[in-house]
C-alpha cells in the first residue's frame, strides 16, 4: 500500500475512493479481510454503485460502509475530507482550529468542530502500563485571564483571586518518554494522591515542587522536591519537562483554540498528549496512530454539547 509522507500527497491519495477504502481496511481488519460489523462474517461483498457492503448473514443490517463501528459512523462527509483531517490535527505542533479546517476542507464550520473532537476521541490512549523510572508530577489551572473577560462573565465566573474560576489539571511526565493529564477537582493531597498512585509504578523517583497535594509521597515513592520559591534546577531534581509541557498546551489554548469550555477541555488534554507522545514519530506514522485507534469509538453530537441521551 502506498503511503503518502507529506500533507500534499496525503490530500492527492485520499481523493481517489479506493484509496481511502484501502486504507481503511487496513486500518480496521489486520488479515485485510471486511467482516460485518453486526455478526462478525466475512460473507460480505462490495456493492461499487452504492459503495457499500453487503453482508449474507440474515439479520436487520445487512448493509454497512466502512465507517459503520468507528468514530466516522452516521458522518455524511466524505473520507476523503476525515482522512485529510486527521492528518492535519495529528501533525499540526500547536493545533488547528475548526474555522481552518472549514476553510481547508471545505466542510461548515460547525461540521469541522464536530469532526475535530470526534478525531480528539480516537486520539485518547488509556494504558494499564505505570510510569517508572524518573517521573515528574505537577498541577497546573486553565482558564482566561480576568482582565481580558466581559464584566458579565468575569462576575460569573471569579469569585475569588488566583486560581479562582480556572480548572485545576494534573500531569504525570514519565523523562524521554510519555506525559498522561487529567482535569482533577481540585489540587489536595486527597484528589491527587489515587491518581499517582494508579498510574506510577511503587518506588519511581518523583520529582515535585512544594505545593501541600503532594505531601507522604515518600512512603511509596522516592520523592524528591525543588521549592521554587529558591530554585528550579538542584541537579536532576526539577519539573522542567512537565512544565514544557504546560507551555506548549496553554499556547496551543491560547493561540489556536482562544476559548475552551471546562466541560471539552479533556478532549484538548487528549489532543496535545497524543501529539506529545508521538514527537519522535513521523508525519506518517502520527497519522497511521490516530487511525488505528478510530475502531470501537462513537461520539454522538448531542453528547458533545451534553444533552443526555434518550
Amino acid at each position: 500500500m502506498e503511503t503518502p509522507k507529506t500533507l500534499q500527497q496525503a490530500i492527492i491519495h485520499f481523493s481517489s475512493v479506493e484509496n481511502c477504502n484501502e486504507f481503511m481496511i487496513a486500518a480496521r481488519w489486520a488479515d485485510g479481510k471486511v467482516r460485518c460489523p453486526q455478526c462478525d462474517s466475512e460473507n460480505v461483498t462490495y456493492l461499487e454503485k452504492a459503495r457499500v457492503y453487503k453482508c449474507y448473514a440474515k439479520h436487520s443490517r445487512q448493509k454497512f460502509s466502512l465507517k459503520v463501528g468507528t468514530i466516522f459512523e452516521d458522518s455524511p462527509i466524505g473520507l476523503d475530507k476525515w482522512l485529510a483531517g486527521i492528518w492535519l490535527i495529528a501533525n499540526a505542533k500547536n493545533g488547528i482550529s475548526s474555522y481552518e479546517i472549514h476553510r481547508s476542507l471545505g466542510v461548515t464550520q460547525k461540521s469541522a468542530w464536530f469532526m475535530l473532537h470526534r478525531i480528539r476521541l480516537a486520539m485518547q490512549q488509556g494504558s494499564l502500563g505505570k510510569l517508572s523510572g524518573h517521573v515528574e508530577v505537577d498541577e497546573t489551572f486553565i482558564g482566561g485571564k480576568a482582565r481580558n473577560m466581559h464584566l458579565g462573565r468575569r462576575r460569573r465566573a471569579i469569585h475569588g483571586t488566583g486560581e479562582s474560576g480556572k480548572v485545576a489539571v494534573m500531569g504525570l511526565l514519565e523523562r524521554h518518554g510519555e506525559v498522561r493529564t487529567r482535569v482533577v477537582a481540585d489540587t489536595t493531597q486527597e484528589t491527587m494522591r489515587p491518581h499517582i498512585s494508579q498510574h506510577v509504578e511503587a518506588g519511581t523517583s518523583l520529582y515535585t515542587d512544594g505545593h501541600g497535594g503532594y505531601a507522604g509521597l515518600s512512603a511509596e515513592y522516592i520523592h524528591q522536591v525543588i521549592n521554587h520559591a529558591e530554585e528550579y534546577v538542584r541537579g536532576n531534581v526539577h519539573t522542567n519537562g512537565i512544565e514544557n509541557f504546560w507551555s506548549l498546551l496553554k499556547r496551543t489554548i491560547g493561540g489556536t483554540y482562544i476559548s475552551v469550555e471546562p466541560f471539552h477541555l479533556f478532549r484538548y488534554l487528549d489532543e496535545q498528549s497524543f501529539r506529545f507522545n508521538k514527537r519522535k514519530a513521523s508525519d506518517s506514522d502520527r497519522f497511521f496512530a490516530v487511525l488505528s485507534l478510530i475502531t470501537g469509538k462513537r461520539l454522538e453530537y448531542k453528547n458533545l454539547i451534553g444533552q443526555p441521551s434518550c
